[in-house]
């Protein structure tokens, strides 16, 4: 992996970047909401298959698992970490679910779990169960719950419809996108974009760009 564009505050070796070093692009002191997401050329977040995991690449992976080791908690939609097969990991992993339902590929009772409802889903509140709202989710109130359990860095990892909602309730400061060399034909409902909600418009600037194999992996931040 090579760098295109990089902050002049991050020492780069010359040439192909190691994990070492696409770490220290990624890395970041204090409160941040991270987006992170892969796409192909024309759009879709997802492949043939339903899932992105059909259209990531080598690439694709080093920044999200970089993105990953950066983060204090990992914030998901249930429908996707059900889609995706989501497990546990080392990093904590919120699962947001109005519906109160924990993917079964989730194992409840880890410490490192947490689901994030609301009190109209009927399920008790407890240690590894948050209210954060009534009959809809405040995301405000989520986004603080996660960094008071865990720590400032979160990284939401999708949905569509999740990540769109904190872009356009303001909360969202970067974007991990990376761009996959390939093109899935299809409706958006078959094949929907990296964010799906309310409309917004936001500017953003580049922090960093990376190239490998075709694959361009972008850091991008919010202007405020």
């Amino acid at each position: 992996m090579r760098a295109l564009i990089a902050p002049p505050h991050v020492d780069l070796p010359d040439g192909t970047l190691d994990d070492a070093a696409v770490d220290a692009l990624y890395a970041h002191d204090g409160e941040l909401l991270r987006l992170s997401f892969v796409s192909t050329l024309d759009g879709a977040a997802t492949g043939g298959d339903g899932v992105s995991g059909s259209i990531n690449t080598e690439a694709d992976g080093r920044g999200y698992r970089a993105m990953g080791r950066a983060a204090d908690v990992v914030l998901v939609g249930a429908g996707t970490a059900r889609a995706e097969e989501y497990g546990s990991r080392s990093t904590p992993l919120v699962v947001v679910s109005r519906r109160g339902e924990l993917p079964g590929s989730v194992r409840e009772g880890d410490g490192t779990v947490a689901l994030a409802t609301v009190a109209a889903s009927g399920v008790p509140e407890g240690e590894h169960v948050w209210h954060v709202g009534q009959d809809e989710v405040d995301l405000a109130a989520l986004v603080q719950r996660c960094r008071v359990a865990f720590g400032p860095h979160v990284l939401c990892e999708g949905g569509p419809s999740l990540a769109g909602d904190l872009v356009a309730a303001g909360l969202v400061d970067e974007l991990g996108l990376s761009w996959a060399p390939s093109l899935v034909v299809g409706s958006p409902d078959d094949h929907p974009r990296i964010l799906r909600g309310p409309a917004a418009e936001v500017a953003l600037e580049p922090v960093h760009l990376l190239e490998e194999d075709g694959t361009l992996v972008g850091l991008w931040r919010v202007r405020r």
